[in-house]
């Protein structure tokens, strides 16, 4: 499993608080510590969105209008107030929504003066178009977009933790040679080469790309717990979202 967009660093500094999806859900109070949780997720996830709205046929500045109206109405509006969690998917209640605001605020929302929302999220329009605009011309349907795009962005969310924490121990150049066994096809490159460039015997090599494959999946599973309801959920997960890129 690896992300093929860690480069494009949209979502470099959105790390999760450590406040759970479920304990937004049960916490609808407007409480600090819930709504500061609530808008983390939302600068997280905000490019899949985007993704899904352009993929439904609106221009650029449309589409981050109606992102941006749509994260103005959310955090305002207590949108968490009509939740059921027995559908506690983040990933899935946030589309329902969009969905929602779309269906009954279309107009209202094309017309809406960007920005004049009390709530603003900083939104990376053109990054998240040069993104867009790389996306595959294929037939998916909005809802795949938004599951790959989705799908991606937690990738680049567990990377971007992988990275910082060996730039704590003063190892990011160890990072930036291993990354190519998360990043990269079974293979790409052999241990030997890896050991050459950073003066390592290849063993050491090996036992480095175990361990950070190892503490990969251990941030994976962290970051998808941040958007479900119980660790019951989080296999199911990881099964859903990685099936996007194997039936395309």
């Amino acid at each position: 499993m690896a992300s093929t967009r860690q480069e494009v660093g949209l979502h470099s500094n959105a790390f999760f608080l450590t406040t759970r999806w479920t304990v937004v859900l049960s916490a609808r109070a407007q409480d600090s510590q819930s709504g500061e949780a609530l808008e983390t997720l939302c600068r997280a996830y905000w490019y899949p969105l985007y993704a899904f709205i352009r993929r439904q046929g609106s221009a650029p500045a449309d589409a981050e209008d109606l992102t941006q109206a749509f994260f103005a109405r959310f955090l305002e509006k207590h949108y968490l107030k009509s939740v059921n969690p027995d559908k506690g998917k983040f990933r899935s209640f946030l589309l329902a929504s969009l969905k929602h605001f779309l269906a009954n605020e279309w107009d209202r929302a094309r017309t809406k003066k960007r920005g004049s929302g009390a709530v603003h999220l900083s939104l990376d329009s053109a990054a998240a178009e040069s993104r867009y605009l790389q996306e595959p011309v294929d037939t998916l349907t909005p809802e795949r977009i938004f599951d790959r795009e989705w799908a991606l962005t937690l990738l680049d969310l567990v990377l971007a933790r992988l990275r910082r924490e060996f730039e704590n121990e003063n190892k990011a150049a160890l990072f930036d040679q291993l990354k190519v066994v998360l990043t990269a096809g079974k293979g790409a490159v052999s241990n030997a080469e890896i050991a050459a460039r950073l003066g390592m015997s290849e063993g050491a090599v090996k036992v480095a790309a175990h361990r950070l494959r190892r503490r990969y999946r251990e941030l994976l599973k962290e970051e998808i717990a941040q958007t479900v309801t119980g660790p019951e959920q989080v296999e199911e997960e990881i099964r859903a979202l990685f099936s996007v890129f194997t039936t395309e």
